[in-house]
């Protein structure tokens, strides 16, 4: 595969898998503020570390370099861990650490310049290379693609008549085989707080991988699907990695008309899904190489894996367990509708694939075993955001004062 590894890599890897069946099961739920309520663990150079339950919450503050210095000096160990972890991972499969670090610095040559500059911050206190920081960015899409599984995913949003109170709810399963659990104990919300006067961007991620699931202090929304059979195999090597190109749209963008216009004139490289979403309502958008559709809903939409617009004439029918954990979204929207609240939606999240709803808890899945890795619900309107790593509770971090303290 060689430097060459990274066209096929990204084809392979995504994720997002979502949800339920009523009647619906109880939440066990931590609620934090996401402000006072959250605890202070360590500051460096101006941005600090604090825990929301089980998962670490870092605030970063000033030009891309310092945030970058900051996340590396925040997050040294983990990152370090991460990387050591990957390395050995790919030495077993006989690639050297060179190699390695040779593929990360083959692949940041289409990443944005704000983003390289994280990355540099974070190489001068991590003790990690750039190369390195390069490396761990795509480490997990090299780790998947090795081990020879595909990703699956999935996003449910509601508002109007199917919402409590009208706002938009929204919700996104981030799904992977269960090979990529090592990586799970690295999980961050990442709080950017750019002195550019660009937007605050907070994300949800493995500590220094490239970021899927983003929000912005607009109450914007971004997140992928991975597109499964849809959208063709073929790929454009000339073209920037998507989904690195979604902390951008978010620094850049404050309301949907900009982020419609900033994601239908960024083409893709691959075929992917985009959902995006914000304190009006949620898009998905189904994109190939030659051309992006833009699906809307009547106050519910719902992702999982296939493309949905019958404009596509794809001949092959959509997987099945995407075609049914679409279903499911939709379903336990209708079912639930008028009442849909953050509850509900993190309930409907809660229901496993095999008791009719999508999300997966080490399920079976073409004979490996999958889990919806993280999940998260968002409301726009308040910047509530409540975060789930599986196996773990669901914690609820309010991202206002954490954009603006």
């Amino acid at each position: 595969m060689g430097m060459k590894l990274f066209g096929p890599i990204i084809a392979l890897f995504l994720l997002i898998g979502t949800v339920a069946a009523l009647p619906l099961p109880q939440v066990p739920l931590l609620t934090g503020s996401g402000g006072s309520d959250l605890k202070a663990i360590a500051s460096f150079e101006g941005g600090q570390r604090y825990q929301a339950g089980p998962y670490p919450v870092i605030v970063l503050t000033g030009s891309f370099r310092q945030m970058g210095r900051q996340y590396g000096g925040l997050m040294k160990a983990e990152l370090n861990e991460e990387y050591a972890f990957l390395v050995r991972n790919l030495s077993e499969r006989g690639y050297t650490q060179e190699q390695v670090r040779a593929m990360g610095h083959d692949v940041q040559k289409f990443m944005p310049e704000r983003m390289k500059e994280i990355s540099r911050g974070m190489a001068e206190t991590s003790g990690l290379t750039e190369d390195d920081t390069y490396a761990l960015y795509y480490g997990p899409i090299m780790y998947m693609m090795l081990q020879k599984t595909a990703p699956a995913c999935s996003f449910l949003a509601a508002w109007g008549p199917y919402t409590r109170d009208g706002s938009v709810i929204l919700s996104r399963n981030y799904d992977l085989t269960d090979a990529v659990a090592p990586f799970d104990p690295y999980y961050v919300l990442v709080i950017y707080r750019p002195s550019d006067g660009s937007n605050g961007v907070a994300t949800f991620g493995f500590a220094g991988v490239r970021p899927e699931t983003l929000m912005n202090e607009k109450g914007l929304f971004i997140a992928d699907n991975n597109a499964g059979s849809s959208g063709g195999s073929l790929s454009m090597d000339n073209r920037p990695d998507l989904i690195s190109e979604f902390l951008r749209l978010m620094l850049d963008y404050s309301d949907l008309t900009g982020l419609d216009a900033g994601i239908q004139s960024t083409r893709t490289n691959l075929g992917w899904i985009v959902n995006a979403a914000g304190p009006e309502q949620a898009f998905s958008y189904e994109e190939a190489i030659y051309d992006i559709r833009q699906r809307k809903g009547d106050g519910v939409i719902a992702a999982a894996n296939h493309f949905v617009d019958p404009g596509w004439h794809y001949a092959d029918a959509p997987p099945e367990h995407s075609l049914s954990r679409y279903n499911n979204l939709l379903r336990q929207a209708e079912a639930a509708k008028g009442s849909i609240d953050p509850q509900a939606m993190m309930q409907i999240r809660n229901i496993l694939i095999t008791d009719g709803g999508a999300t997966f808890k080490h399920s079976d899945m073409g004979g490996s075993p999958y889990s919806s890795d993280h999940q998260v619900v968002f409301v726009p309107k308040t910047l509530s955001l409540f975060i789930k790593v599986v196996d773990k509770d669901w914690q609820n971090v309010e991202l206002a004062p954490l954009f603006s303290g």
